[in-house]
């Protein structure tokens, strides 16, 4: 209602201006109360021509045409006709516009022609109803101008919905495609290596066992290793492939982490504070990742150490830790690798923070923190 609001004061100014004219012009009849009714119908017949303009334009056209006939108020009589038509043309309804401006103008010079007086001359007859040809012309023109424009930006704005959609759906067919082919380079410079490393160490725990001799912890940690790492690798590249992750890794295998590294020679302890719940998928995945890289470079950096895993649930925020007592120090330079620089891209691209140190009593820390009260 609040649009039809302008269309339904327009029908009271216009009506306050057909009265007032009809009370000043020296021509004009007496102004009745069926005259009133006909403003009145006029002006309910604008605050509804933006809903139904063809009943709009039928009911405008013979109130105005019989209040024109009646009292005779002049020109103004077309106003409203006029503002009708442009709206019932913008909308599309051509034929029945072009009928109700002829059948106005028609009625309007016919009036003209009855009541005109012997000694005017008809040149003035001609050149009002000559004007209100040129005004009728101008609205429907008009109005179809404003529906072919409107129609044109429609089809400007389907285009641009069109081309955004069809640069997403490139993008990601070329993500996809970027996918297969990073998918296809890791296995091939990475299955083959580790299945070479996991047959080799079986094929030696085997020889031992048929020697009659027991596998070291450390080959055997090998054997384990290798198979985990062909494991999550074929993850690894199924999730290339598709992009639904099957098989996701998350903190609950943190457990299976720690006992990893403990046959690869490391002693690890795991400790769980606060309540677990369910975690993000993204973020669950990037604290285990986190795990991960911390304890394989405990393995290859720290010497002989022991480790401790810290999973910490707090409401607005998980942190995982781990610390190792190994070789690094305060007052040893320790340049950020390939495995630091990954966990931070992991940390804050989910809006969290990491900390990588060495402690004051030897050993090395690193801290993940990400939020968990809001979107990345």
């Amino acid at each position: 209602m609040r649009r039809d609001l302008p269309y339904a004061l327009s029908g009271l100014a216009l009506g306050g201006l057909l009265l007032g004219n009809a009370a000043l012009a020296p021509d004009a009849a007496a102004v009745r109360v069926v005259d009133v009714f006909l403003v009145l119908a006029m002006a309910a017949g604008l605050a509804v021509c933006r809903r139904h303009p063809v009943v709009a334009l039928g009911v405008v056209t013979a109130a105005m045409l019989a209040l024109h006939v009646r009292v005779h108020p002049g020109v103004s009589a077309a106003f409203p006709v006029l503002g009708v038509a442009y709206v019932a043309a913008w909308r599309g309804h051509r034929l029945a516009t072009a009928s109700a401006s002829l059948v106005f103008l028609g009625g309007f010079l016919a009036r003209d022609i009855s009541v005109a007086p012997a000694d005017r001359p008809g040149q003035l007859i001609v050149e009002r109803t000559a004007l209100l040809l040129g005004w009728f012309v101008a609205a429907n023109v008009a109005g179809l101008v404003a529906r072919q424009r409107r129609a044109y930006l429609e089809q400007v704005e389907q285009r641009a919905i069109e081309a955004e959609r069809t640069r997403e759906e490139m993008a990601l067919r070329r993500a996809g495609e970027e996918r297969l082919r990073i998918a296809r380079d890791l296995h091939d410079s990475l299955t083959h290596s580790i299945s070479v490393i996991k047959v080799q160490a079986g094929i030696a725990v085997h020889l031992a066992r048929k020697h009659g001799e027991e596998p070291s912890a450390t080959l055997l940690a090998i054997q384990e290793a290798s198979g985990a790492a062909m494991r999550e690798l074929r993850t690894t590249l199924d999730v290339l492939r598709s992009p639904t992750d099957a098989d996701p890794v998350g903190l609950a295998r943190v457990d299976e982490l720690a006992e990893r590294t403990r046959a690869a020679g490391v002693p690890v302890q795991v400790t769980v504070t606060g309540r677990p719940r369910d975690l993000p998928t993204e973020v669950d995945q990037a604290g285990y990742r986190v795990v991960q890289e911390a304890l394989t470079n405990v393995a290859r950096h720290a010497g002989p150490a022991t480790a401790q895993i810290h999973v910490e649930y707090a409401p607005a925020q998980l942190t995982v830790s781990v610390a190792d007592d190994g070789q690094a120090s305060p007052d040893r330079t320790t340049t950020p690798g390939v495995g630091l620089r990954g966990m931070r891209e992991r940390v804050t691209g989910l809006g969290g923070t990491l900390r990588a140190a060495a402690r004051d009593d030897h050993g090395f820390t690193v801290r993940a923190t990400f939020p968990l009260d809001g979107p990345p």
